[in-house]
């Protein structure tokens, strides 16, 4: 009997054991704007991802946490020609979080700014080998209170900021998740509190937009947007009259266009840029496959020139409930910055 019950111990060990291989393996396998999105708050509406490290690796960049000032700028410039980092909300403060943070874009992994009607906030991961005492240390120096919890909210404020640089306001409330290595950031003590939660597991995460997400893939930059967001930054109510009018025309001849529940516009690896656009039903993704082809192909009301001068058209796909679109930008372009605000016709609700 003895010997029955040691087997029974030793496939139930395994069981276990294949679970967690299981459970590694499809963490391993889950991109990280898939997971960064996941950390999200609930109410999140608008989100945009900067992959740095694959920026880095992508422009073959040596730029770290000790690079100078010259570095750094000249690695930036290059993002920016590049057409990777125009979704980044940290552009503006790199040069003051090198020299007084210890991180910056030059040395962040990847970083989500979120934002909804409640408030904004970014997330930044870290490098593995990141020190948290010394950075905690450091944040200390540079005049934040120090919370009482390891996952709390260090309170800076609207004035210390100046006296440490030019920063962004999300920059003012910082709260670090040990267990991932992140900073959260925000403009406000609470939505720091909201987001640090979401991130740690004791709030409410983002749910939803999964498949416009899924459907990007693994890019080094992306905005993604809520299917009322989209509805409205992308509309062509922003444009002239005289746009609104040709659009109007352009809608007509092209066919149905129905609203969209999501939006999704990222830089890929391999150059490309991918729209992915969600809808209520499947059949209205293959009726509007057609439609926002045609309507890609054409002119650009708002925007100016036709899209041909800013992109190549490339396969649209409808899997679904989700239209997939690739774009090659032609030479010159910025496609992603240029596009993931309105007026943007294809996109129209």
């Amino acid at each position: 009997m003895r010997n029955r019950w040691v087997v029974v111990g030793a496939v139930v060990l395994v069981v276990a054991v294949a679970a967690a291989t299981v459970v590694w393996w499809r963490a391993a396998q889950t991109p990280d704007l898939r997971r960064a999105v996941d950390l999200a708050p609930a109410a999140s509406e608008r989100m945009t991802w900067t992959d740095w490290a694959g920026i880095r690796d992508r422009l073959g960049s040596d730029v770290g946490p000790s690079s100078d000032r010259d570095a750094v700028a000249a690695f930036l410039d290059e993002a920016y020609e590049a057409d990777l980092s125009p979704m980044s909300s940290l552009l503006a403060s790199t040069e003051a979080m090198q020299e007084s943070y210890g991180f910056s874009p030059a040395s962040l992994e990847w970083e989500l700014l979120t934002q909804s009607g409640e408030g904004a906030a970014v997330l930044m991961q870290l490098p593995e080998d990141t020190d948290l005492d010394a950075l905690s240390d450091r944040l200390e120096g540079l005049g934040y209170r120090r919370p009482d919890e390891d996952t709390g909210v260090w309170q800076g404020g609207r004035n210390l900021l100046p006296t440490i640089g030019t920063l962004t306001p999300e920059l003012q409330y910082l709260a670090l998740d040990p267990d991932r290595q992140l900073v959260v950031a925000s403009d406000t003590e609470a939505y720091a509190e909201v987001t640090i939660d979401a991130v740690t597991g004791e709030g409410d995460r983002f749910d939803g937009l999964d498949e416009v997400v899924d459907a990007v893939g693994e890019p080094l930059a992306a905005a993604v947007y809520s299917g009322d967001v989209v509805c409205g930054s992308l509309a062509m109510g922003h444009a002239a009259p005289a746009d609104q009018d040709q659009a109007r025309e352009l809608l007509a001849a092209a066919g149905e266009v129905d609203p969209l529940t999501g939006f999704a516009m990222a830089r890929g690896r391999d150059g490309l840029v991918r729209v992915a656009m969600s809808f209520e039903e499947d059949d209205q993704a293959r009726t509007n496959a057609d439609t926002r082809a045609r309507l890609a192909s054409g002119p650009a009301p708002g925007q100016g020139g036709d899209f041909a001068d800013r992109f190549r058209l490339g396969e649209v796909t409808a899997e679904g409930s989700v239209v997939t679109m690739e774009l090659d930008p032609v030479e010159g372009s910025y496609v992603l910055s240029d596009l993931s605000s309105g007026p943007v016709l294809f996109a129209t609700c």
